[in-house]
C-alpha cells in the first residue's frame, strides 16, 4: 500500500528562537512574544489551507522540513525552534490530528540557503501503522 505524501510551502523566513527570546525581554515581552506566535501562527495557516486539500491528514506521520534561508548568518537549531510555530497551526486548522507522540512518529530537518528565496517546504508523510519506512516501530 502506498502512503500518501502532502507538501506545502511557506514562502517566508520564519522567525527564530533568538527572535523570541529578544521580543520577551522586559514588562511586556511575553505578550509581545505571544502576539508575535499569533500572527505568524495565522500567516502559516492560510498558506496550509490553501495548498492541503486532502484533510486532516491521517496520523501517524513523520515530517520533513526543508528550511532555506537567504543567508548563513542564524544557526540551525535556532531556524528549526519555528517548527513549533507550523505543527500548532497545522493542528489549529484541521490538517493535522494532532502534534503529540500517538500522532508525529518522525521530525526531520535539513538547511540550505538562497539569497532571493527563503522559505519552508515541509513534507508530511502518513504512515502505515505508525511504522516508518525501515518497517521498525517508532
Amino acid at each position: 500500500m502506498m502512503t500518501k505524501t502532502h507538501k506545502i510551502i511557506i514562502n517566508a523566513r520564519l522567525p527564530g528562537l533568538n527572535d523570541f527570546y529578544n521580543l520577551a525581554k522586559g514588562r511586556k515581552g511575553m505578550y509581545m512574544a505571544n502576539n508575535k506566535k499569533q500572527e505568524v501562527e495565522e500567516m502559516i495557516a492560510y498558506t496550509a489551507l490553501n495548498q492541503v486539500k486532502d484533510r486532516p491528514i491521517k496520523s501517524p506521520v513523520a515530517i520533513e522540513y526543508h528550511w532555506v534561508e537567504p543567508n548563513k548568518r542564524r544557526d540551525l537549531d535556532n531556524i528549526a525552534f519555528a517548527k513549533k510555530f507550523i505543527n500548532d497551526a497545522l493542528v489549529k486548522i484541521g490538517i493535522l490530528e494532532g502534534d503529540g507522540w500517538r500522532d508525529i512518529k518522525a521530525l526531520k530537518d535539513t538547511f540550505a540557503f538562497e539569497s532571493r528565496n527563503p522559505r519552508v517546504e515541509i513534507l508530511i508523510r502518513e504512515l502505515e501503522q505508525g511504522r516508518l519506512n525501515n518497517g521498525k516501530a517508532k
